[in-house]
């Protein structure tokens, strides 16, 4: 999928004159003066409003910084005026560069914010991530602030319904828009969900393969148990079990250049003989398995199909079976950011831990472990926006620029959300009730041999 562009490739802007290109990637260029470097005055770019600042455009940006809690950030009109509305110290400054933006803020601030910036009528000059760090912050210390955000975030909103024609395109809009994007900022496996950081040092590489052995250690895999797995993007993971915990694997996944990559790999890896990548929605899994494995689809399933999904765990699993759902969450039910779902993610939903356990509770499985990996998203996604930000002039060769101010944006914005736990990673371990011969501490999680050892079976253990 393409995304149109307000800005022509003749009229983009070089990096020399554009802000944004040095000062708006989400981490200031060196660690070293991030601190120490003034916030400079914002630039105009070429194709700045031409017309006067008037007197109503001042106020609806006094206004609107007001409304949203006084963030610490200064904002620069295109003609060189400056507002400010906090005591604190700036963090950056946030330049406007037309009226319309400001006409179209006042209507809907956070949905329209993001759009101008998309368009390029809006730059942040300093650190992106700060930028969004502290509306968020100062949207949280304003109840004014919190109800207009729930009113526009709210506002309008219809049930979303992911069927089987919906989902597929939803995958669609987000997976299926090129396999050479993905590999240009994801590690060499293309793992597309948070990593694992045992070390903070580590690669992304050696972090994704952590979180592989992390996910078959929690559910204690063993050489010849059969495993399903339920959206299994580039197959880093299915490979993984099977080369190296001995599992045979069946993978299911909607999107189709996903599934032609990961079978190609399988066959050049040798393994195809152990993990078939089956282009099917979840809700058509057939078969029994040892374990159910679903990294990253929780929140594209969608509530109203919690149950089925359960019900689908249920009848894939065997009498011993156990299983794994890692899914992006939050601390309490709230709908999806608008802009998020409408330019990058539709129909997704990142439940809370509570909603989370509607999909086990109706068919009673116990729940053996929860983790929360929201930091470990958090650095992975600063690995994903630094190896974007290297690769922009690419990126902006496959699209346009509207298409990499849009995903640096959401890139710097889920860096945001799970610093400031606005968004968290639950990792949640289950089994059938009756399942015993599992491991009764969390030993096995950290041993540093390869595969995970044996189940220690409780019923023998006293």
């Amino acid at each position: 999928m393409r995304y149109s562009s307000n800005t022509s490739a003749s009229e983009r802007r070089t990096p020399a004159s554009d802000p944004s290109a040095h000062s708006a990637s989400g981490r200031s260029p060196t660690p070293a003066n991030r601190a120490a470097s003034p916030v400079p005055a914002a630039v105009p770019p070429a194709q700045a409003d031409g017309r006067p600042v008037r007197p109503w455009h001042r106020y609806l940006m006094t206004r609107l910084l007001t409304l949203v809690g006084r963030p610490p950030v200064s904002v620069a009109l295109w003609d060189g005026q400056v507002i400010r509305t906090s005591d604190a110290p700036p963090v950056a400054t946030v330049a406007i560069h037309s009226a319309r933006a400001i006409r179209r803020m006042a209507r809907n601030p956070f949905y329209q914010f993001c759009e101008a910036y998309a368009n390029g009528q809006i730059d942040v000059v300093g650190d992106l991530v700060d930028v969004i760090t502290k509306m968020d912050e100062s949207l949280r210390t304003s109840r004014a602030a919190q109800f207009l955000y729930e009113m526009f975030t709210n506002w309008l909103r219809l049930p979303k319904f992911n069927s089987l024609s919906a989902s597929r395109d939803n995958v669609h809009h987000h997976y299926d828009i090129g396999n050479d994007f993905y590999r240009l900022w994801l590690d060499e496996q293309l793992a597309y969900t948070c990593a694992y950081f045992p070390d903070p040092e580590v690669t992304l590489e050696q972090a994704q393969t952590a979180k592989f052995d992390h996910v078959c250690r929690k559910i204690s895999l063993r050489p010849g148990d059969s495993v399903v797995e339920a959206g299994c993007g580039w197959g880093g993971l299915a490979l993984h079990m099977a080369r190296q915990y001995g599992a045979r694997v069946t993978a299911y996944n909607v999107s189709r250049e996903q599934i032609a990559y990961a079978r190609r790999r399988a066959r050049e890896a040798g393994l195809a003989d152990r993990v078939e990548f089956v282009e099917d929605d979840w809700r058509r899994i057939k078969g029994r398995y040892d374990a159910f494995v679903s990294i990253g689809m929780l929140e594209h399933v969608g509530k109203s199909n919690y149950r089925r999904l359960g019900e689908v765990i249920h009848r894939s699993l065997t009498t011993c079976g156990r299983g794994i759902i890692h899914s992006i969450g939050r601390n309490k039910p709230a709908p999806v950011d608008r802009w998020i779902e409408r330019r990058i993610f539709p129909g997704s939903y990142p439940p809370s831990l509570a909603e989370m356990l509607q999909v086990l509770e109706p068919r009673e499985f116990s729940v053996l472990d929860v983790e929360n990996l929201r930091l470990h998203y958090a650095m992975t996604l600063r690995h994903w926006l630094s190896r974007f930000e290297a690769a922009i002039d690419q990126v902006a060769k496959m699209f346009d620029e509207r298409f990499v101010r849009m995903w640096r944006l959401y890139l710097a914005g889920s860096v945001s959300a799970f610093e400031t736990g606005s968004l968290q990673l639950f990792q949640v371990v289950f089994a059938r009730g009756t399942v015993n011969e599992l491991p009764i501490t969390r030993d096995h999680l950290y041993a540093e041999t390869q595969p995970a050892p044996a189940a220690v079976s409780a019923a023998n253990s006293g």
